[in-house]
């Protein structure tokens, strides 16, 4: 797509979903043309309080560990015993899955799962959005309160009604997502993507004649005659003219 093989017009931006070997391919021609993101694996940040069941928390967990053994998934609670109950039942969870499936969820809760007891609900807030997580699952009382609240997300999922799977199969809203803490300045793919920002000069009269002696000071100051000169013929020196 980018170099126009096949009878293609070449593209300009290269977006969307892929692989290892597409972000890769993706990171290659950055520069050439443009491109969304380089995304990693996929990650998910689940936050809840006591009001949160424990079994509801663990599977919606495993069931992002199952993306792959390098796909992180993160609690973040105020409730110690939530916690623990937790962290006691994502093994077997795991274990009941098929086959890859099961050794995928376990390696990815072994190395990249984390659990993170926080005090307030503040604290957590804050802690979510160090990690600004791909995927935000909130599990707690005041749900208008936590959508309010947080900042750094991909997408945000309020409440035990919603999960993650509903965003990533059916529910309509983009899953181009970005990963890898991307969410602190980016969000998902958007029309926006497509469009560009340009931007238009035209001065004039005594704006003109104001901006040149401003650029030819500070263009002086900076080392940049040329600049300096180029912007002074505004100015209708002949001093200037002449010094070609």
């Amino acid at each position: 797509m980018a170099f126009g093989l096949f009878g293609v017009t070449p593209a300009d931006i290269l977006v969307g979903p892929g692989n290892a070997f597409v972000a890769e391919a993706k990171r290659q021609l950055f520069g050439r043309v443009g491109i969304d993101m380089v995304a990693g694996p996929t990650d998910t940040l689940v936050i809840a309080d006591a009001s949160a069941d424990p079994e509801t928390v663990a599977w919606d967990l495993v069931g992002q560990a199952e993306h792959g053994a390098d796909s992180p998934v993160w609690l973040v609670t105020s409730d110690r015993r939530l916690a623990e109950r937790v962290i006691a039942r994502v093994p077997a969870l795991c274990d009941s899955l098929p086959d890859p499936n099961a050794s995928v969820a376990l390696r990815a809760w072994a190395d990249r799962g984390e659990v993170v007891l926080c005090d307030t609900n503040e604290e957590m807030a804050a802690t979510s959005d160090g990690y600004a997580p791909e995927h935000l699952h909130v599990m707690a009382a005041d749900l208008d309160w936590w959508q309010g609240r947080l900042t750094a997300y991909g997408s945000l999922f309020l409440g035990d009604g919603t999960t993650v799977p509903f965003g990533d199969k059916v529910s309509g809203p983009n899953h181009v997502l970005p990963t890898g803490g991307a969410a602190r300045y980016t969000g998902g793919l958007s029309v926006q993507k497509f469009t560009k920002t340009v931007t238009w000069q035209r001065t004039t009269g005594g704006a003109s004649q104001a901006l040149a002696r401003a650029a030819g000071d500070l263009s002086r100051f900076e080392g940049m005659e040329g600049h300096a000169r180029s912007a002074e013929l505004r100015l209708g020196r002949p001093s200037v003219r002449s010094a070609s």
